[in-house]
């Protein structure tokens, strides 16, 4: 990932079947709105900062700022569009399902390797 996200891996384990929206927020330290936002543009890829701020009945800035983070995240991807008339706008493609599952398995399989780290240096000598 290009950014190290602040994950949330605590409120995971509180889950004990958690849904896949809690374990997106969760492991990639994103927010509601984010998530969210991730899951319209898995159903409607392509769209524009408008299309999406009407769709998730929100502003365009709100939109944005949701898009920037699931962007630095490697969650979604971001295509500039020549418009006829001259200039050009963004449009925005959530990333494969498959790839998700794999970056999600990858980010818990190295959480989970740190602490067995954790676990294998704690000193039994500890009163």
């Amino acid at each position: 990932m290009s950014d190290t996200p602040q994950h949330r891996l605590g409120e995971l384990m509180e889950e004990s079947n958690p849904q896949f929206e809690t374990v997106l927020s969760c492991v990639f330290g994103i927010g509601d709105h984010e998530t969210r936002t991730y899951l319209t543009l898995y159903s409607q890829p392509g769209s524009t900062i408008e299309e999406l701020a009407a769709t998730l009945e929100r502003d365009r800035s709100t939109v944005n700022r949701s898009l920037s983070t699931l962007h630095e995240r490697d969650l979604v991807r971001r295509d500039r569009r020549l418009l006829d008339g001259g200039g050009y706008i963004y449009q925005y493609t959530a990333i494969a399902l498959p790839d998700v599952k794999e970056m999600l398995h990858e980010a818990l399989d190295v959480w989970t390797a740190t602490v067995h780290d954790v676990i294998d240096e704690f000193d039994e000598t500890i009163e």
